[in-house]
């Protein structure tokens, strides 16, 4: 069998020989490849090679791994096509018209391994494999288990573009190295969740729960934590775990801390919000358990799902979090995310009336349609001295960081900071509030600002103006105090 075809009519100086070498090593491994009988990969791996073409086994593999539901494995579904198609981008604007070289000759390869349909592009690098490794690799860096069901297709694939004669070793080599690479270069882009995990301090000494002893968890039904709940039991077969409707939450969260060793909280952030609060009046660690739609407590702390939470249960894992408060005359609560005056709460409200009959996302957009298309004038507020028109006031619990192109998230929970941000009144809300949300964490703008505060005043807000707070909404009675309350709460977290 002839060598590849490349130049090599310039002097044969050391660097030539070498790459002379390095091809005549190539073609003999394609060669002994081709001649080698491979067990019961000749149903197998040709179809696995076609299925291959264009991404579309890698999309059905991402949806798959999607379909299990749980945060980690969307997160590892959606990082594995973002790197196939870096890789791919890169192969067909670069690797191909960088090396063009031809694909291998097909006489040693037997006629039944051979592609019914032959590439017709260069050889160097391989596509395929570079499109499985990017894949495999995008998925494993979100996701490890995942990741070591998903490796073994990606290298049958990428086998298969020799063992069909399709391409040469070294082309394969390179193709996943490339992939490889891309996978990396995407979390270098938007990082793990792993990586951005928030800082395992203040460390709180809290109780280990060997098989969940002493721990009663409530759990929200509404928020469809059957599957959970059950899992939870299955677990940690000490723990009491109540269900109940939203309506009698709060009564079943004070009978449980009455009763319980650890407050157990399943459910969506609001539900977690009454959790706290019960657990700082009765001076009891919260252990918690994402169960509804978005989960931001829960996944900031680093607690996806019932393996993380038994395993911080079981070992005594914890930490100390901050809490904010707000005061407004008679009114008053806490929160463990965000409280926000302006469009927001009317949003909530709007997404509340439709979310029964639409579902949850549905209704989302139709309230943002509804609420920034109607015809309202900004909400008025004084503080720092000075009376100010404002779209939206939102306070976080802890500095919210834009994390490449990922939503916002806290890496510190106990950074003792409200995340105070503001949209300045104008004529045209929905711009200012668009522009507001691609803007970095700490700007200042005609449209919008931030600053960083361990408490906040704001007087002459309207009685009757809606205010949010992890979702609930309620109206403001008088003037608004916002107050941060340092490492009040404990709250168990893996930190292994």
């Amino acid at each position: 069998m002839r060598s590849p075809d490349i130049d090599l009519t310039a002097p044969m100086n050391g660097a030539h020989a070498a790459l002379k070498r390095m091809l005549d090593l190539d073609s003999r491994l394609f060669e002994f490849a081709a001649e080698r009988h491979w067990p019961a990969a000749a149903p197998v791996l040709p179809r696995l090679s076609r299925s291959a073409n264009h991404g579309v086994l890698w999309f059905a593999a991402a949806a798959a791994v999607a379909a299990s539901r749980t945060p980690r494995a969307r997160r590892a579904a959606a990082r594995g096509l973002a790197s196939l198609s870096l890789a791919s981008l890169t192969v067909n604007t670069l690797g191909k018209r960088s090396v063009r070289r031809p694909r291998p000759e097909l006489d040693p390869v037997p006629l039944m391994r051979r592609l019914k349909r032959q590439p017709i592009t260069t050889s160097f690098p391989s596509g395929h494999a570079a499109s499985a490794a990017a894949f495999a690799t995008g998925v494993a860096l979100e996701s490890p288990a995942w990741g070591a069901v998903v490796a073994p297709i990606a290298f049958s694939v990428a086998a298969s573009r020799v063992y069909t004669g399709a391409h040469f070793p070294s082309d394969v080599l390179a193709g996943a190295a490339l992939g490889a690479g891309a996978a990396f270069a995407v979390r270098s882009m938007v990082p793990t969740r792993a990586q951005v995990a928030s800082p395992p301090r203040p460390r709180a000494d809290l109780p280990a729960l060997p098989e969940g002893e002493g721990l009663v968890v409530v759990a929200n039904t509404a928020s469809g934590t059957a599957d959970r709940a059950r899992a939870l039991r299955d677990a940690l077969p000490k723990a009491e775990v109540v269900e109940c409707a939203p309506e009698d939450i709060a009564a079943e969260m004070e009978k449980a801390a009455a009763r319980a060793r650890v407050l157990g909280v399943c459910g969506g952030d609001g539900t977690v919000n009454a959790a706290a609060a019960v657990a700082l009046r009765h001076h009891l660690p919260l252990a918690v358990l994402p169960g509804g739609t978005l989960n931001h407590f829960a996944y900031d702390l680093g607690v996806e799902d019932v393996r993380d939470l038994c395993r911080a249960l079981e070992q005594g894992d914890g930490v100390r979090v901050d809490i904010g408060r707000f005061t407004s005359g008679h009114k008053h609560g806490v929160f463990v995310n965000t409280f926000s005056l302006g469009v927001y709460p009317e949003l909530v409200r709007e997404r509340e009336r439709w979310s029964d009959r639409i579902g949850g996302w549905p209704a989302g957009v139709l309230a943002a349609m509804r609420v920034l298309r109607a015809d309202r004038h900004p909400l008025e507020a004084e503080f720092e001295g000075r009376r100010r028109p404002l779209w939206l006031l939102f306070a976080g619990n802890g500095t919210y960081h834009r994390m490449g192109l990922a939503p916002a998230r806290r890496k510190d929970l106990a950074d003792g900071k409200l995340d105070v941000r503001v949209v300045h009144g104008g004529r045209r809300p929905a711009l200012r509030l668009l522009a507001a949300a691609f803007a970095g964490p700490l700007t200042r703008s005609p449209a919008h600002a931030a600053v960083h505060v361990g408490r906040l005043h704001l007087t002459g807000v309207a009685p009757g103006t809606l205010l949010a707070y992890d979702g609930e909404v309620m109206e403001v009675e008088d003037e608004v105090w916002l107050e941060k309350l340092p490492e009040a709460l404990e709250v168990y977290r893996p930190l292994t």
